[in-house]
């Protein structure tokens, strides 16, 4: 019993001192040398105990070689063992700590790139607002009002991972409402054919959409009065939200802002691989008088 209690305090010196203080350091060499001390101090102490406790000294003495021996092979399989479950404490522990950096700069990403896109969509709001001073005071106070609803969906919703998608749809629609007061010659349409029992039991991350309304919205200006349009559908099945949005196209429009053009675009898609990595399809068809964006999450 003795013996035993000599070689766990041998394994518990190398799981608690020489691994994390020499090996875990890259002391390699070190340690190794100490290792081999604690192995033939171990030895020395459990044979001293065998030869003065259990048996006469001279009748072990033919076979201490052989001993010797085995008990080194032992005790270097067993340290070994003990220092391999370490290791894998260690590694399963740094494992943990990246997964959650990882997770942490993910969160970051996100954020940051969920407000450039807030500021961009005020933006394009407050010149709405500009606009209708100028020509409907009316309508412009109307919208100021309504501009007031989008900002508390921005303070309360926006900031949640996840929003219902009836949420982002009663959004959605308030916002092409608002552009359809400032521009007679358009024509909007949100549908969808899923029931509303599913609509509001399914959650999606906040302002997903608004990007591609907004694009949808500033593209279809036509300087001529041409009737323009935009038409979206939303709808859920088989465990799968299928966005499409699809606006008219006015060549004669030049948008002015060419620096910062697109830029919504490249955050929401950069967005769309942080949030859903290969399990989204988002596909964008311009052709010559219209523009037709798909999207397709899971849910």
């Amino acid at each position: 019993m003795t013996a035993y209690f000599a070689f766990v305090i041998m394994v518990y010196i190398n799981i608690y001192v020489l691994v994390p203080y020499f090996f875990f350091r890259n002391r390699y060499g070190l340690y190794l040398a100490l290792l081999v001390m604690l192995v033939i101090l171990g030895l020395q102490a459990m044979g001293y105990v065998l030869n003065t406790h259990l048996v006469d000294y001279r009748i072990v003495r033919p076979t201490q070689i052989q001993g010797v021996y085995e008990g080194t092979v032992i005790s270097i399989s067993i340290i070994l063992v003990t220092t391999m479950v370490k290791l894998l404490q260690r590694w399963t522990k740094d494992n943990d700590r990246i997964a959650e950096l990882n997770n942490l700069t993910l969160r970051m990403e996100l954020n940051e790139l969920k407000n450039q896109i807030n500021p961009h969509f005020l933006f394009n709001m407050l010149n709405n607002v500009k606009a209708l001073i100028r020509t409907d005071p009316e309508k412009a106070s109307f919208v100021i009002v309504k501009l007031s609803e989008f900002l508390r969906f921005q303070l309360y919703e926006n900031n949640e991972d996840k929003t219902l998608l009836t949420s982002e749809i009663n959004f959605l629609s308030n916002f092409i409402g608002l552009e359809k007061i400032r521009r007679d010659n358009l024509s909007v349409s949100l549908q969808s054919n899923t029931d509303q029992r599913v609509l509001s039991s399914v959650f999606v991350p906040p302002n997903l959409f608004t990007t591609f309304v907004e694009n949808a919205i500033k593209h279809s200006v036509d300087l001529t009065d041409t009737e323009t349009y935009i038409h979206i559908n939303i709808m859920v099945e088989n465990q799968k939200l299928y966005f499409t949005c699809s606006n008219s196209v006015s060549h004669e429009y030049r948008v002015a802002d060419k620096k910062n053009s697109g830029l919504g675009l490249v955050n929401i898609k950069r967005r769309l691989e942080l949030l859903y990595g290969d399990s989204y399809s988002l596909d964008i068809n311009a052709a010559e008088h219209k523009y037709t964006v798909t999207l397709i999450i899971p849910i």
